[in-house]
């Protein structure tokens, strides 16, 4: 297995395994799929802001995905960023969410960032919760019914993981341009 940067050309991949957790989990609470297209404008958007969004690959077939985003449009928020991870069904449990998370966790650092914050979709996502517990992010709060998908209201589950420092000294970087 791989880890790389996306490409435009991975769009396809992207929607096939986004699309499966969109109409099939609570990791996500959007509930149509977006196209490979919406896919490649996400992207491009993420790293059009100079932040990470990387797929896990063997043998040419994207196995997951991983990138981090800006948490909040205001400026104070610059240090901070969210990350997301998705499988493709047929690799769940093969070590792929862990191998591209932690290397998005990797450039985050890089970048001089401060917080990476995960809202993990529904109280009960023991994988999603597990992994990013695995990767040092502590439990931060839960969010009860914020979302109604599949005929239930849906937790959200926060979890932060401080990078460089977190909070205890001052940023030594600009962070990432608010917008």
């Amino acid at each position: 297995m791989i880890i790389r940067d996306a490409m435009e050309a991975d769009a396809g991949a992207l929607a096939a395994i986004y699309g499966h957790h969109v109409l099939n989990g609570f990791g996500t609470f959007e509930e149509v799929p977006p196209s490979p297209q919406e896919m490649a404008n996400r992207r491009a958007a993420i790293v059009g802001r100079g932040l990470p969004y990387l797929v896990a690959e063997t043998e040419g077939k994207v196995l997951g995905f991983a990138y981090a985003g800006p948490f909040r449009p205001r400026a104070a928020y610059r240090y901070t960023v969210e990350d997301s991870v998705y499988v493709a069904p047929d690799a769940v449990g093969q070590g792929v969410g862990k191998a591209v998370l932690e290397a998005v966790l990797t450039s985050c650092e890089a970048l001089g960032l401060r917080q990476v914050v995960a809202v993990i979709g529904d109280s009960g996502n023991a994988a999603s919760i597990g992994l990013h517990r695995s990767l040092g992010f502590q439990h931060a709060g839960v969010g009860k019914g914020f979302g109604y998908k599949h005929g239930r209201w849906v937790d959200i589950v926060w979890m932060q993981k401080p990078l460089n420092g977190g909070a205890a000294s001052e940023p030594d970087t600009p962070g990432i341009a608010p917008g």
